[in-house]
Protein backbone atom coordinates (compact mmCIF):
# COMPACT_ATOMS: atom_id res chain seq x y z
CA UNK A 1 0.00 0.00 0.00
CA UNK A 2 1.41 3.54 -1.24
CA UNK A 3 0.89 6.18 2.19
CA UNK A 4 -0.03 9.32 1.97
CA UNK A 5 0.25 11.75 4.95
CA UNK A 6 -2.67 13.30 6.16
CA UNK A 7 -1.05 16.34 6.47
CA UNK A 8 0.45 17.06 2.68
CA UNK A 9 -3.16 16.77 1.91
CA UNK A 10 -3.93 19.24 4.05
CA UNK A 11 -1.30 21.38 2.61
CA UNK A 12 -3.24 20.46 -0.56
CA UNK A 13 -6.19 21.66 0.46
CA UNK A 14 -5.15 24.95 1.45
CA UNK A 15 -3.59 25.67 -1.63
CA UNK A 16 -6.25 25.12 -3.69
CA UNK A 17 -8.54 26.88 -1.58
CA UNK A 18 -6.60 30.00 -2.21
CA UNK A 19 -5.68 29.48 -5.74
CA UNK A 20 -9.54 28.33 -6.51
CA UNK A 21 -10.55 31.90 -5.18
CA UNK A 22 -7.66 33.93 -6.61
CA UNK A 23 -7.18 32.29 -10.42
CA UNK A 24 -10.08 31.72 -12.93
CA UNK A 25 -9.71 28.29 -14.95
CA UNK A 26 -8.19 29.04 -18.36
CA UNK A 27 -10.82 27.09 -19.71
CA UNK A 28 -13.59 29.82 -18.31
CA UNK A 29 -11.37 32.67 -19.52
CA UNK A 30 -11.28 30.71 -22.81
CA UNK A 31 -15.37 30.85 -22.59
CA UNK A 32 -15.40 34.39 -21.70
CA UNK A 33 -13.50 35.22 -24.45
CA UNK A 34 -15.35 33.43 -27.29
CA UNK A 35 -18.69 35.00 -25.65
CA UNK A 36 -17.29 38.18 -26.29
CA UNK A 37 -16.74 37.53 -30.25
CA UNK A 38 -20.13 36.39 -30.33
CA UNK A 39 -22.03 38.99 -28.33
CA UNK A 40 -24.02 41.19 -29.80
CA UNK A 41 -25.05 43.60 -27.49
CA UNK A 42 -23.36 46.75 -26.15
CA UNK A 43 -24.37 46.61 -22.65
CA UNK A 44 -22.99 42.59 -22.58
CA UNK A 45 -19.60 42.74 -24.59
CA UNK A 46 -18.84 45.76 -21.64
CA UNK A 47 -19.87 43.46 -18.51
CA UNK A 48 -17.92 40.42 -20.17
CA UNK A 49 -14.81 42.57 -20.49
CA UNK A 50 -15.61 43.66 -17.08
CA UNK A 51 -15.77 40.26 -15.78
CA UNK A 52 -12.34 39.64 -17.68
CA UNK A 53 -10.33 42.32 -15.87
CA UNK A 54 -11.69 41.23 -12.67
CA UNK A 55 -9.85 37.91 -13.84
CA UNK A 56 -6.91 39.25 -14.76
CA UNK A 57 -6.98 41.49 -11.23
CA UNK A 58 -7.36 38.63 -8.75
CA UNK A 59 -4.80 36.67 -10.54
CA UNK A 60 -2.04 39.72 -11.02
CA UNK A 61 -3.08 40.75 -7.03
CA UNK A 62 -4.05 37.75 -5.28
CA UNK A 63 -7.39 39.00 -4.52
CA UNK A 64 -11.18 36.73 -4.34
CA UNK A 65 -12.61 36.81 -7.78
CA UNK A 66 -15.58 37.30 -6.04
CA UNK A 67 -16.61 38.38 -2.36
CA UNK A 68 -18.70 34.98 -2.06
CA UNK A 69 -15.63 32.70 -1.97
CA UNK A 70 -17.87 29.64 -1.30
CA UNK A 71 -19.33 26.89 0.32
CA UNK A 72 -15.79 24.14 -0.11
CA UNK A 73 -16.96 20.80 -1.76
CA UNK A 74 -14.07 18.42 -1.86
CA UNK A 75 -13.99 15.15 -4.85
CA UNK A 76 -11.80 13.34 -3.52
CA UNK A 77 -10.84 10.14 -6.06
CA UNK A 78 -9.16 7.80 -3.59
CA UNK A 79 -6.78 4.57 -5.22
CA UNK A 80 -7.61 1.58 -3.93
CA UNK A 81 -4.01 0.79 -3.34
CA UNK A 82 -3.54 3.91 -1.29
CA UNK A 83 -3.35 4.87 2.59
CA UNK A 84 -3.83 7.44 4.56
CA UNK A 85 -2.01 7.79 7.47
CA UNK A 86 -1.07 10.42 10.37
CA UNK A 87 -5.07 11.32 10.29
CA UNK A 88 -8.19 10.62 9.09
CA UNK A 89 -8.96 11.72 5.70
CA UNK A 90 -12.06 14.05 6.53
CA UNK A 91 -10.04 15.79 8.98
CA UNK A 92 -6.84 16.69 7.11
CA UNK A 93 -9.72 18.04 4.30
CA UNK A 94 -11.44 19.90 6.95
CA UNK A 95 -8.24 21.25 8.52
CA UNK A 96 -6.91 22.40 5.09
CA UNK A 97 -10.34 24.26 4.55
CA UNK A 98 -9.69 26.08 7.67
CA UNK A 99 -6.11 27.33 7.08
CA UNK A 100 -6.55 28.17 3.36
CA UNK A 101 -9.75 30.40 3.92
CA UNK A 102 -7.70 31.79 7.57
CA UNK A 103 -4.37 32.57 5.49
CA UNK A 104 -5.98 33.94 2.52
CA UNK A 105 -8.03 35.96 4.27
CA UNK A 106 -11.47 34.35 2.45
CA UNK A 107 -14.78 35.23 4.01
CA UNK A 108 -16.14 32.60 6.12
CA UNK A 109 -19.37 31.88 5.10
CA UNK A 110 -20.49 29.10 6.42
CA UNK A 111 -22.55 28.70 9.76
CA UNK A 112 -23.02 25.82 11.80
CA UNK A 113 -26.44 25.36 12.56
CA UNK A 114 -28.90 26.02 9.05
CA UNK A 115 -31.48 27.58 12.16
CA UNK A 116 -29.49 29.08 14.77
CA UNK A 117 -27.37 30.85 12.23
CA UNK A 118 -24.00 31.06 14.14
CA UNK A 119 -20.92 31.51 11.49
CA UNK A 120 -17.86 28.77 12.11
CA UNK A 121 -15.69 31.57 11.30
CA UNK A 122 -13.21 29.41 8.81
CA UNK A 123 -15.47 28.11 6.46
CA UNK A 124 -15.55 24.22 7.81
CA UNK A 125 -17.02 21.98 7.75
CA UNK A 126 -16.48 21.45 4.02
CA UNK A 127 -19.00 18.79 1.81
CA UNK A 128 -16.53 15.88 1.12
CA UNK A 129 -17.62 13.13 -1.71
CA UNK A 130 -15.28 9.99 -1.86
CA UNK A 131 -15.25 7.34 -4.47
CA UNK A 132 -12.44 4.94 -4.43
CA UNK A 133 -10.99 3.80 -7.69
CA UNK A 134 -7.96 1.84 -9.20
CA UNK A 135 -4.42 2.56 -8.44
CA UNK A 136 -2.18 4.44 -5.16
CA UNK A 137 -2.90 7.87 -5.56
CA UNK A 138 -4.99 10.53 -4.25
CA UNK A 139 -6.77 12.79 -7.16
CA UNK A 140 -8.13 15.65 -5.03
CA UNK A 141 -10.49 18.75 -6.53
CA UNK A 142 -11.71 21.79 -4.56
CA UNK A 143 -14.88 23.59 -5.68
CA UNK A 144 -15.63 27.16 -4.27
CA UNK A 145 -19.40 27.41 -4.53
CA UNK A 146 -21.35 30.65 -4.07
CA UNK A 147 -24.71 30.97 -2.86
CA UNK A 148 -26.15 33.01 -5.77
CA UNK A 149 -25.82 30.52 -7.98
CA UNK A 150 -26.60 27.47 -5.80
CA UNK A 151 -29.49 28.90 -4.42
CA UNK A 152 -31.18 28.95 -8.22
CA UNK A 153 -30.29 25.64 -8.32
CA UNK A 154 -33.76 23.20 -8.73
CA UNK A 155 -34.60 19.46 -8.55
CA UNK A 156 -37.74 17.53 -10.27
CA UNK A 157 -39.11 14.07 -10.90
CA UNK A 158 -40.57 13.64 -14.38
CA UNK A 159 -42.46 11.31 -15.46
CA UNK A 160 -41.04 9.24 -18.62
CA UNK A 161 -43.29 10.61 -20.62
CA UNK A 162 -42.34 13.96 -20.25
CA UNK A 163 -39.27 12.85 -21.58
CA UNK A 164 -36.49 14.35 -23.50
CA UNK A 165 -39.06 17.67 -23.91
CA UNK A 166 -39.53 17.54 -20.26
CA UNK A 167 -36.12 17.96 -19.36
CA UNK A 168 -35.08 21.15 -21.92
CA UNK A 169 -38.39 22.47 -20.25
CA UNK A 170 -37.44 22.01 -16.63
CA UNK A 171 -33.73 23.29 -17.54
CA UNK A 172 -34.82 26.43 -19.49
CA UNK A 173 -37.61 27.21 -17.29
CA UNK A 174 -34.52 26.79 -14.22
CA UNK A 175 -32.25 29.45 -16.41
CA UNK A 176 -35.00 31.75 -16.65
CA UNK A 177 -36.44 31.84 -12.81
CA UNK A 178 -32.68 32.42 -11.82
CA UNK A 179 -32.74 35.47 -13.77
CA UNK A 180 -29.80 37.59 -12.86
CA UNK A 181 -29.65 36.09 -9.15
CA UNK A 182 -27.20 32.93 -10.08
CA UNK A 183 -25.12 36.10 -11.91
CA UNK A 184 -24.85 35.04 -15.98
CA UNK A 185 -22.88 33.99 -18.12
CA UNK A 186 -23.93 30.72 -16.21
CA UNK A 187 -22.33 26.95 -16.25
CA UNK A 188 -25.67 24.80 -16.35
CA UNK A 189 -24.84 21.66 -14.62
CA UNK A 190 -27.91 18.82 -15.34
CA UNK A 191 -28.02 15.46 -14.11
CA UNK A 192 -30.28 12.93 -15.15
CA UNK A 193 -31.07 9.69 -13.47
CA UNK A 194 -30.59 7.88 -10.46
CA UNK A 195 -32.21 8.87 -7.61
CA UNK A 196 -33.31 11.45 -5.64
CA UNK A 197 -30.06 11.95 -4.30
CA UNK A 198 -27.64 10.63 -7.44
CA UNK A 199 -29.39 13.11 -9.79
CA UNK A 200 -28.55 16.05 -7.56
CA UNK A 201 -24.98 14.72 -6.85
CA UNK A 202 -24.00 14.19 -10.68
CA UNK A 203 -25.72 17.77 -11.68
CA UNK A 204 -22.78 19.33 -9.69
CA UNK A 205 -19.94 16.83 -10.51
CA UNK A 206 -20.56 17.53 -14.59
CA UNK A 207 -19.42 20.71 -13.28
CA UNK A 208 -16.02 19.61 -13.08
CA UNK A 209 -15.88 18.87 -16.57
CA UNK A 210 -13.76 21.46 -18.69
CA UNK A 211 -16.11 24.64 -19.58
CA UNK A 212 -17.83 23.58 -22.60
CA UNK A 213 -16.40 19.81 -23.18
CA UNK A 214 -19.35 17.82 -24.21
CA UNK A 215 -20.37 14.29 -23.26
CA UNK A 216 -18.85 10.94 -24.64
CA UNK A 217 -22.33 9.90 -25.98
CA UNK A 218 -23.98 11.22 -28.77
CA UNK A 219 -27.58 11.73 -27.78
CA UNK A 220 -26.24 13.14 -24.35
CA UNK A 221 -23.76 16.04 -26.70
CA UNK A 222 -26.50 16.94 -28.81
CA UNK A 223 -29.14 17.33 -26.24
CA UNK A 224 -26.06 19.53 -24.63
CA UNK A 225 -25.76 21.67 -27.33
CA UNK A 226 -29.78 21.81 -27.96
CA UNK A 227 -29.93 22.82 -24.32
CA UNK A 228 -27.25 25.77 -25.17
CA UNK A 229 -28.47 26.92 -27.64
CA UNK A 230 -31.85 28.01 -25.69
CA UNK A 231 -30.63 29.03 -22.67
CA UNK A 232 -28.77 31.51 -24.92
CA UNK A 233 -31.74 32.43 -26.67
CA UNK A 234 -33.95 33.29 -23.47
CA UNK A 235 -31.67 36.48 -23.85
CA UNK A 236 -31.73 37.05 -20.29
CA UNK A 237 -27.68 37.76 -21.13
CA UNK A 238 -24.31 38.92 -18.90
CA UNK A 239 -25.51 39.63 -15.64
CA UNK A 240 -29.27 39.72 -16.84
CA UNK A 241 -29.00 43.22 -19.01
CA UNK A 242 -29.92 41.08 -22.42
CA UNK A 243 -27.68 39.86 -24.74
CA UNK A 244 -26.87 36.18 -26.41
CA UNK A 245 -24.53 34.74 -23.68
CA UNK A 246 -26.62 33.53 -20.87
CA UNK A 247 -24.50 30.75 -20.69
CA UNK A 248 -20.79 29.60 -21.03
CA UNK A 249 -21.55 26.04 -21.20
CA UNK A 250 -24.10 23.26 -20.69
CA UNK A 251 -23.16 20.07 -19.17
CA UNK A 252 -25.17 16.60 -18.56
CA UNK A 253 -24.53 13.57 -16.84
CA UNK A 254 -26.10 10.60 -16.54
CA UNK A 255 -27.06 7.58 -14.72
CA UNK A 256 -29.43 4.74 -15.00
CA UNK A 257 -32.50 5.27 -13.24
CA UNK A 258 -36.12 3.33 -12.28
CA UNK A 259 -38.61 1.98 -15.06
CA UNK A 260 -41.11 4.70 -13.40
CA UNK A 261 -39.28 7.54 -12.79
CA UNK A 262 -37.34 10.97 -15.01
CA UNK A 263 -34.87 12.65 -12.22
CA UNK A 264 -33.50 15.86 -13.43
CA UNK A 265 -31.16 17.89 -11.45
CA UNK A 266 -30.07 20.97 -12.34
CA UNK A 267 -27.22 22.96 -10.45
CA UNK A 268 -26.40 26.41 -11.60
CA UNK A 269 -22.60 27.91 -11.54
CA UNK A 270 -22.13 31.55 -11.71
CA UNK A 271 -19.05 32.25 -14.05
CA UNK A 272 -16.48 32.80 -10.77
CA UNK A 273 -16.16 28.98 -11.13
CA UNK A 274 -13.75 28.39 -8.51
CA UNK A 275 -12.37 24.99 -9.16
CA UNK A 276 -9.03 23.42 -8.82
CA UNK A 277 -7.73 20.04 -8.96
CA UNK A 278 -4.18 18.05 -7.64
CA UNK A 279 -3.12 14.91 -7.53
CA UNK A 280 -0.92 13.09 -4.69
Amino acid sequence: MRQIEADTITQAVERLCMEANYFLGQDVVDALEQSLKREESPTGQQILRDILENARIGREELSPICQDTGFTIAFVELGQEAEVVGGSLDEAITKGVAQGYTKGYLRASIVQDPLRRINTKDNTPPVIHVEVVPGDRLRLTVMCKGSGCENMSRFAMLTPAQGRKGVVNFVVETVLKGGGRPCPPLIVGVGLGGTFDQATYIAKRSLLRPVGSHHTEAHIKELEEELFEKVNATGVGPQAWGGRTTALAVHVETYPCHIASLPVAVNIECHSHRLKTTIL
